[in-house]
Formats: structure tokens, sequence, C-alpha cells
């Protein structure tokens, strides 16, 4: 049975779309006759090297040198792109800058502010000289342990300056995960936000910034962002006596003259590192390229969402998370960015929606969770504010839900492209998402994402058309990642995205792809968690839970209860030791402090034994599969079978309370 569309753009819609001048351009340059999004996706999927190289000359991108090709090789890892080009990520960001503001920032505890053009590219390239200044060039690392906050953004804008790289972690992460982070990449400078207000509440950053300086002996510099600075002559701090080797950010900058030299990269050169956590072992260290995430985010930015250079866009993200990396790449096509810092839920439930109305954002980013907290606090924005200028939702994390559809379209804009988004920090971009010449169909993403073979496999590689199998990607992408960091020989990248199905990437979700080409994600096919979005690897629970006297041995899995990823921990424990409220307590508190809240299980259960291979790894899918009623996978590959048994048990009692 066919869907009904809950949205169908208008013809002006659809004419005055960036995607449709882009078909235009397209038509023009090759002589051909696309008519529509299937025909320019089959055109890109087909015709790779010509599609990026469009996609190159529409984002109109300032560079040096010359390339042979477009790239070199049709093969997965190991296929180079545009090879002899230079670049700058800051340099064409500054480049598009053509409206009076850059940035509207709001803090909890502060309030919201703007920041021009100017100043953001004046106060950006005043950091960039006092990092050269302080030592640090082209392939040096800056860390950043900060909020989602103007000052970050003006960090990321400073090191690609100079061609150094970045990363960063949400200050809400633990001591530990921090410098199973940092520790991997050995920074020169580390930014770090002197505290934060989260859900009325003031957090002092400054001892867990101490501690972390530690164990960096790369460190040489630590600069503190003030509580508070709106780069208009309003500054608050809250720290006198910092140690020798920390200065607070406006004193770091304070005798330097803006940079006029931009340190132009390989088209392949890092820009920043990103952190996806496994099964095993620290976080993977992701090195993503500077041409390759340009070209990605720019195509999904101003084609897919269809954002312009009058536009506002606002994605509610911490900057742990990729979809900060995703957002501030909005200035590479010329629109206004919106931080939001704090809690959505603080002072009241409405104050996100009432934020995006306020500012006049038409592009809002959040996740189906924030949705339905919206709907459970019955909010409707729709009867309390004006979203007149609101022309898209962005929603990813998890798959966005036929009742998150509805709800929407009856609760916040009867008018708008509602976008559903798949893809992940492996990528720092999507392998499908929204198109705003398409309609919307409720439970379905929009479309595959222009230039990306997706394609569903089953386990033993074969292609099924119509049914539910492994998203794979058959051909090369520019924004594959460059490497792991100090992954000799490619091992740990390999393993990752190729092990099952050699040259193809493998992703780690269940997908379908319909008749019309839309897609529906059915979630993960392997054991990473995925709790309101962001993915957490299960290693990190384990090195934490395993350290704790009384806990034996310990699994996780992620469990669907009523259409939300939870957390599950099930626990060994040692001889004499009972599961009592205050050991469940000490988990928790272990968790949040030494990783973060994210990593909190929303219920713990004990067990006696945790399912093995014959190998000895931990078999999360088997439990993951069971919860959702399926039967997992070769129960004879494992040395201990019976041990499945509980969690059908404990299955019942949760769907049965």
């Amino acid at each position: 049975m066919t869907k009904k569309p809950l949205w169908i753009p208008s013809e002006k819609r659809v004419s005055e779309a960036n995607i449709t001048r882009f078909i235009d351009f397209v038509n023009k340059k090759h002589d051909s006759e696309i008519k529509n999004y299937q025909e320019l996706y089959d055109y890109s999927v087909t015709e790779i090297e010509k599609f990026w190289e469009d996609i190159f000359e529409f984002a109109d991108l300032t560079f040096s040198g010359t390339y042979q090709n477009v790239l070199s090789e049709r093969i997965m890892p190991g296929g180079k792109w545009f090879e002899g080009l230079k670049l700058n990520y800051a340099e064409n960001i500054f480049k598009k800058l053509q409206n009076e503001f850059a940035i509207t920032s709001y803090r909890e505890g502060f309030g919201s502010f703007r920041i021009t053009s100017d100043k953001f590219k004046s106060v950006s390239l005043k950091l960039a000289s006092a990092l050269k200044a302080a030592g640090v060039g082209k392939g040096d690392r800056v860390a950043s342990f900060s909020s989602n906050i103007p000052e970050a953004v003006m960090g990321l804008m400073a090191t690609s300056t100079i061609g150094a790289i970045w990363s960063s972690c949400s200050p809400d992460f633990g001591t530990q995960a921090v410098i199973d982070r940092f520790g991997q990449i050995d920074p020169k400078i580390l930014f770090a936000v002197e505290s934060y207000d989260y859900n009325g509440k003031r957090f002092n950053c400054l001892p867990k910034i101490i501690e972390i300086t530690r164990a960096f002996k790369s460190l040489q510099k630590v600069v503190l962002i003030p509580a508070f600075q709106n780069f208009d002559g309003e500054t608050v701090k809250y720290s006198h006596d910092l140690p020798d080797n920390f200065v607070y950010f406006d004193d770091f900058i304070d005798e330097h003259d803006p940079t006029e030299t931009f340190e132009q990269v390989e088209f392949s050169h890092p820009l920043y590192i990103l952190y996806s956590s496994g099964t095993t072992g620290k976080p993977k260290c992701i090195v993503h390229g500077t041409g390759g995430t340009m070209l990605q985010h720019y195509k999904e930015l101003a084609l897919h969402t269809d954002l312009k250079v009058d536009d506002k866009l606002l994605y509610f993200t911490t900057t742990g998370w990729m979809m900060w990396n995703w957002l501030v790449s909005g200035l590479l096509v010329g629109a206004e960015i919106v931080l939001f810092d704090g809690s959505v839920v603080y002072p009241n439930a409405s104050i996100l929606w009432k934020f995006v109305s306020e500012q006049e954002v038409s592009v809002f980013g959040t996740s189906p969770k924030f949705l339905s907290l919206t709907e459970k606090n019955e909010i409707k924005p729709l009867t309390m504010y004006n979203y007149n200028k609101l022309k898209a939702i962005l929603s990813t994390g998890s798959p966005l839900l036929e009742c998150n559809f509805e709800w929407v379209y009856k609760n916040v804009k009867k008018d708008l492209q509602l976008s559903s988004i798949s893809g992940g920090t492996d990528i720092v971009s999507c392998f499908m998402l929204g198109c705003p010449i398409l309609p919307v169909i409720s439970g379905e993403i929009q479309c595959l994402g222009l230039g990306m073979k997706v394609e569903v496999f089953d386990e033993s590689g074969k292609l099924l058309e119509g049914e539910k199998g492994e998203l794979v990607c058959t051909l090369p992408f520019p924004s594959m990642p460059v490497e792991f960091w100090n992954d000799e020989g490619d091992v740990k990248y390999k393993d990752a995205y190729f092990s099952r199905y050699p040259g193809v990437w493998r992703h780690g979700d269940y997908i379908r792809i319909t008749e019309k080409g839309g897609v529906i994600v059915y979630g993960r096919s392997d054991a990473t968690l995925n709790p309101g979005g962001v993915r957490i690897g299960t290693a990190e629970i384990y090195r934490i839970v395993e350290e704790i006297p009384e806990i034996e041995d310990s699994i996780v899995a992620g469990i669907n209860v009523k259409d939300e990823i939870e957390i599950f921990l099930f626990v060994v424990l040692k001889s004499g030791c009972e599961l009592s409220p205050d050991l469940v307590l000490k988990i928790k508190k272990s968790l949040k402090e030494k990783a973060s809240p994210r990593h909190v299980p929303h219920r713990i259960f004990k067990i006696n034994d945790v399912p093995r291979t014959i190998s000895g790894k931990k078999v999360e899918i088997a439990i993951t599969k069971i919860f959702a009623g399926e039967e997992p996978d070769n129960r004879e590959a494992l040395a201990n079978p019976a041990s499945l048994d509980v969690f059908e048990s404990i299955k019942l009692m949760v769907v049965n309370p």
C-alpha cells in the first residue's frame, strides 16, 4: 500500500531550490537531460568522478594547484581524491561570509548574543596568529574541551587557518573519557571552558581540566575560555590563580594581529580528528580530510538541506558529536549558524522551541528523543510561537518514527521539509537524508545521498532489493576517513569497515530501500550503542564497570523500549556480592564521572554468565536480537549457549513488568 505524502514541495519551492540550480548546472556542463532527483542520483553514482568534480565547481571553492584525476582508483580504502590540489577550510569559510552576522549564541545562565562576521573573522585570525606564536604549525594537534560556544568555532577556524588538526570533546565527558581520546593524539594546545551551565546548575571545569592536563606530556599551553564573553566588552571570569601553563582566551590573543596567511593544505590533509568507540579498546581516532569534508558538507547543506545565504541554521548538539562539525560547515554556504548551549528543559520544556522562533531559525536540527520529549510534556509549538521562517526540520541519532512525523506536521508546521538523516562520525556526514524537491513520506528517509552508492547486502554479501539487510557502500566517496590515527598499515581501519565484505564499506546499520528510493532504518546491526543519537562503544563501559571490585564480568546492549533506545547493563557479581541499590548507584556514578552521563545505563540486571564466542568475544548483538524478538545467529558458535536463556526471562520481565 502506497502511503500518502505528508508534505509535497510547492512549484515555487522546487524552482528556487539549490538542487534545481545544480541540475541546470550539470545539464549545461555535460549537455545532459537530467529531469528529477532519481536521475540526478543515478548520474552521481555511475559517474562519480564527474559528479564530485561538478560539486567542487558548483561550490566555488578557493584553491591552488592542479589535478589530473578526480579519483585515482575506484577502490576502498586507498582511492585518492583530487591529488595536486591545495585548499584551506577557514579561508573558504571566510570567503563565503556575506551576512552582517555569522553566529548567534545562546548560553544557559547568560542569554543570547550575536557576533558579526567581521568580529568572527578578526578574532579567529588573531587566534591563528597566537597559535603560530605558540609554536603550533601544520599537522600539529589542537584539542578543545568546550561546550557549544563561539570560542570553539573560532578555535576550529584558527586551527584550520594554520594547517593544524582540530579535535574536540564536550565538557560533560568524564576525565578518563577525555584522556582516552586526546591522550592518543598528543595535542600541543588545549582550549578548555572554565565552566558551563546545565539544567539550572553551574559546573566548574577547572579541577577536571587540571587533572586531564597531567596526562599529556605534549601539552604546552591551556587556553582557558572564560565562563562567559560576548566579544563586545562583557566578560565573566571566575578563576584567578591559574597554573603556570594556563592563560585566558582574551589574554592569549591580546597582543596579536589577525594573520593574513592561510596555509593551503593537500586535499586529504587532516582537518579534524573525531572519535568512535567500538566493542574493544580505546575509542578510534578517525582522521577526516580537509577537501573531502568540505565537498560532502557543502553537498549536504546546500543541495539536500537547501541552506542559503539568508538562512539561519541551528542544530542542537555538543562539540563531542559530529553534528557540531556539520553545523559549523553551515558557514561554508554563507548562512548564519545558531549555537544553543544548555538544557532543553530548563527553565521549561519549551525553551528551545521558543528560541527557534525568536531567532527566526530557518533550518532546525534535533532528534526523535527531543520530539518525543516535547510531546510528552504536552507542548504544542504551533499554538505558542511563530515559525514563518522555519522551512526544514532535520532529525538524526535514531530512526524517526511515524508518530514523530505526524506530530511535527500537526503541532509545529504543515509546510516544511521534515528530513530524517542518517550517517555517522565515521564519515562525518550522511548516507541518506532529505531533499527539498521530494515529498516526505511518514516513517521514511527521503532519499539516498548524492554520490553515495548505498546498497543492501545479506550476511553472505548477496545484493538484496526491497528487503531488510546490511547498509553497505560499494563505491568510494570523498569523506571516507583518511586514516585512523596511529594505525600502522590501516589494520584497525580495514577491520572496522571492510572485514566482512572486502572492498565494500559496511556501516553497521540495518536498512531497507523502498521502491521509490526512500530508506527505512531499523537500527544497528552491530554492538555499538546509540542512546539519544550519540554512538557509544561498549568497550568504554566495560573498562570502567569491570574496575569496580564487586563486578566479575559484564555485558551491555542497546534495547528498544517504547521506541527509544535504552542501555541495559548485565553484570556478573563476585562471590558474596549482591546487586544492591548502593552498588547500582556506585556503577552509575562511576560511569557518569569517568565517561559521561550518556554512558550511564538505564537498567542494570544480575546474570550468572556472559555469553561469549569460542574465541572469547562478548556477543552483545545476540542480546539485542533476543529483546527484539529475533533468534540470535549461530548459537552453536558460542562457548556457552545456555547463557542466553536468562535474557529471555529478563525480556519477559521488562515487557510485562
